[in-house]
């Protein structure tokens, strides 16, 4: 521990000193900036001289109508100017991205993920899905019906029988 430590005392004279300093220092720019703008206002803006009569007070309206065209023009000449500058900006820095050429595809990671995990991922923790599909058939066990057979051969048996009226009769009969 070769370095002494400052005391609280010490530290606090220290810190008030550089904020004193800083304060006039502060003190000074807002004097100089105020100085500035006054030299600036005496050379740009005369002191204004009233004229008595009607005449000379349209004549300083007039000039003084032509000074604020004058810096109407001034502003927007530098604001098409702004403009210009800002959109050669913006195409430089496309350039500057063409030049340096493609994006880097990234190596992608192979992941092993079954698929009920990456439909899970995909649709939210709300959903289960099962892909085992055949769980969710109904099994159903092939019988051969007898009475289908016999109804194929009673069609063409009983044709004759059924044309006409009489038939048509018949059939209404078996029905109901």
């Amino acid at each position: 521990m070769s370095e002494k430590k400052m005391t609280n005392s010490r530290k606090h004279h220290l810190k008030s000193l550089m904020l004193s300093i800083a304060q006039s220092m502060l003190e000074a720019e807002a004097a100089e900036a105020e100085q500035e703008k006054q030299r600036y206002m005496e050379e740009n803006c005369p002191p204004l001289s009233l004229p008595g009569t009607m005449q000379e007070l349209q004549d300083l309206c007039k000039k003084l109508h032509q000074k604020i065209d004058g810096v109407d023009e001034e502003r927007y000449d530098m604001q098409a100017k702004v403009a210009k500058c800002n959109k050669e900006i913006d195409e430089l820095k496309l350039k500057v991205v063409d030049l340096k050429g493609k994006f880097k595809k990234p190596a992608l990671k192979k992941v092993r993920m079954s698929a009920d995990a990456m439909l899970q991922a995909l649709l939210g923790s709300k959903h289960k899905v099962n892909m085992d599909l055949r769980a969710n058939l109904k099994q159903v066990k092939k019988e051969v019906k007898e009475e289908e057979k016999e109804a194929v051969g009673d069609w063409r048996k009983n044709i004759e029988d059924k044309a006409g009226m009489g038939g048509r009769k018949k059939m209404f009969e078996a029905e109901a």
